[in-house]
């Protein structure tokens, strides 16, 4: 367990520090409030010891900031416990009103100390199990299963973002939609099983070539999402035309290269993809902004369709 431990008296701090660290304990120290927020930001502490009366900010002030920091991430919370002199009732509603979990006097005695340490390890401990399920958990409700790309819910939560930073923004923002040709005939042919594989494979090279793209500037922020069935998207942050244009012709290239056989794809004889383009200028305005790129991509993607698949039809930049 680590524990930031918060003190303006070097003497507590060196008397704390020692009896913590003999129970086995990893401990960090700061000297006065200002300084335990920085610090916690960083140390990711699963436990503070929290001196109330220091320079600088106070134990109050200090705790109520770093609760306001843990309301930004996800699934935060770590106990605080103040370090007080006097045990009075005003000290400890004033220590949970700010935010604190108990209170505890700098001279408690070693057995106590040892008891509430071993109590605070457990929780450490339940919190770090809960925090790897919850990551399962968004895992699971952001990934496609059968793909492992963003889903649909995902990449319309990452749009969003990206739409309510807009105003602050410049550049464009550039749109691939995905289609795999004759993919129906696929699974015909093939089975279901086959066409999962297919996707699955697809999917694999939608995400190295983005990565790719991110890697090469071309789109930084660049990722790639399953749209629904045999259709993806690929959502290209700051990427103007050319870099749209380049990222859908690797697209194309990419997925021909997988040599997936399919007899029944027309000429090709093997499993191809058409891409649809857009581009749009930022700031974007509105969420109907957004919908209006989604269309555009779509509409080239039939296009490509039209032009005899296995290609890609790029957008020139609309104005929003």
């Amino acid at each position: 367990m680590k524990i930031l431990l918060v003190d303006d008296a070097r003497s507590v701090l060196r008397v704390m520090t020692t009896r913590l660290i003999s129970y086995g304990y990893d401990v960090i120290c700061a000297n006065n409030g200002e300084q335990a927020v920085q610090m916690f930001a960083s140390a990711a502490p699963d436990l503070v010891l929290m001196d109330i009366e220091m320079p600088v900010m106070n134990g109050f002030e200090s705790t109520n900031r770093i609760r306001a920091f843990e309301a930004t991430q996800q699934w935060a919370w770590t106990p605080v416990i103040f370090l007080t002199s006097s045990d009075t009732v005003e000290n400890l509603v004033t220590a949970i009103e700010a935010g604190g979990d108990d209170f505890m006097s700098k001279f408690v005695p070693e057995t106590v100390l040892q008891a509430k340490m071993k109590a605070m390890s457990r929780i450490a401990t339940l919190r770090q199990r809960l925090s790897v399920a919850n990551q399962k958990l968004m895992d699971l409700a952001n990934q496609d299963g059968l793909t492992g790309l963003c889903n649909r819910r995902s990449m319309d939560l990452r749009i969003d973002q990206l739409l309510a930073h807009s105003p602050d923004q410049e550049g464009s923002l550039g749109l691939l939609m995905i289609d795999i040709d004759n993919f129906k005939k696929y699974n015909d042919h093939d089975g279901h099983q086959a066409g999962d594989a297919c996707l699955r494979k697809v999917a694999h090279a939608l995400d190295q070539t983005t990565q790719s793209a991110t890697v090469q500037s071309l789109s930084p922020g660049a990722f790639a999402a399953r749209y629904g069935g045999e259709e993806f998207a690929v959502v290209a942050p700051g990427a103007g035309e050319n870099a749209v244009g380049t990222m859908a012709l690797k697209v194309v290239q990419a997925v021909r290269q997988l040599a997936i056989p399919h007899a029944n794809n027309e000429s090709w004889g093997i499993v191809t993809v058409s891409v649809g383009c857009a581009c749009a200028m930022m700031p974007l305005a509105n969420v109907a902004s957004v919908a209006s790129v989604f269309r555009e991509a779509d509409a080239r993607l039939y296009q490509a369709k039209r032009q005899g698949r296995n290609c890609a039809v790029v957008a020139h930049p609309s104005p929003t």
